[in-house]
């Protein structure tokens, strides 16, 4: 018996991937990605909207099947691997929640703001009650130190999660910077820690090495990187770089490779490249909803919308902050028409 470390994957081409697809994905596309993943020996199988359960709205989008129909054609091609689904709460409630569990998930991660841990309580103990493996993934994480990174993470522990995850939503981390804040993770909590990249200065697999060095026994990644923006750690790059560098992941490294090529690359819309907005994402350290609002602003006041973006970033702006892109639009054309 191999005496590597194993690494827990989650694979969210079904989930963070259908951003990429404008959450279109059919019942036969889910299927034969769900069905593949699931041969190829992954673990952890997530599947919704790119926004989470409940997410298929004027807001965020509309998914072309419901939370149940992409949930149901995912369950009936997995047959090892663990139905997984995201939910934010408020986004979603405890009845998509239910929706789920009925449709045969196993696993939920709820997902909040890094400093928002406290309102995932109610929806991690439900789903505890409901004898569901229970995940509190904090996002955007580059935005406070380390410190409260570990604070909220052992909140998410004393509400009964079985896994903490810390996300670089943005793409804006260094590894040197992943490694440090999993580290202090580590150190706080008694649960398994797991890092979920986002590739916007390219580095998504190595803040996923570095997480690993950091202490960290779960990954996330999606087939051919797919994802919002610049996309996620690439699932068949990321197993063959762990397989290199001594660690083990139960997923076979040429049968994902084939799901990567065959049954994924076939049904995206462009290639999954880092184009000069995804990079200026990472760069500022932004969330991907402000990019279409700093576009619109920029036009309006005659401004680069990069300038918008460092300046939001540097503002530490959150999700749901949007209508306030205007007004910083507006102080910076009055600063530079000031001289």
């Amino acid at each position: 018996m191999s005496n590597n470390k194993f690494i827990h994957i989650v694979d969210t081409t079904l989930r963070d991937g259908s951003h990429a697809v404008a959450h279109q994905f059919t019942e036969e596309q889910i299927g034969s990605i769900a069905k593949g993943l699931d041969e190829a020996g992954v673990e952890y199988i997530e599947v919704s909207h790119g926004d989470g359960l409940g997410g298929s709205s004027y807001n965020y989008g509309f998914s072309k099947l419901t939370d149940e129909e992409m949930l149901r054609a995912a369950g009936k091609a997995i047959k090892r691997g663990r139905l997984t689904v995201l939910l934010l709460p408020g986004i979603g409630t405890h009845k998509e929640l239910k929706l789920a569990l009925g449709c045969g998930a196993k696993a939920v991660r709820v997902a909040t703001h890094v400093t928002e841990a406290d309102i995932g309580e109610q929806h991690i103990r439900i789903a505890k009650e409901m004898g569901m493996e229970a995940f509190g993934f904090l996002m955007m994480i580059h935005m406070v130190p380390p410190e409260k990174v570990a604070e909220q993470a052992a909140l998410f522990e004393s509400y009964g999660a079985d896994y903490v995850y810390l996300a670089d939503s943005a793409g804006a981390m260094l590894p040197s910077e992943v490694k440090a804040y999993v580290q202090t993770v580590v150190k706080k909590v008694s649960i398994p820690v797991g890092f979920h990249a986002h590739n916007n200065l390219g580095l998504a697999i190595a803040n996923s090495l570095a997480a690993l060095e950091g202490g960290a026994t779960f990954l996330d990644s999606t087939c051919r990187g797919l994802g919002a923006g610049a996309g996620n750690t690439q699932t068949e790059v990321l197993v063959g770089v762990l397989n290199k560098a001594g660690y083990e992941t139960g997923i076979d490294f040429y049968k994902i490779m084939d799901v990567a090529e065959e049954i994924v690359e076939p049904i995206m819309k462009r290639p999954q490249v880092i184009r000069n907005a995804s990079l200026m994402l990472g760069y500022a350290g932004v969330y991907s909803s402000f990019l279409l609002h700093t576009y619109k602003a920029a036009e309006k006041f005659g401004l680069d919308p990069r300038d918008i973006l460092v300046e939001l970033g540097r503002r530490k702006m959150v999700g749901g902050q949007e209508d306030m892109i205007i007004d910083v639009a507006y102080q910076l054309s009055r600063r530079d028409k000031s001289g």
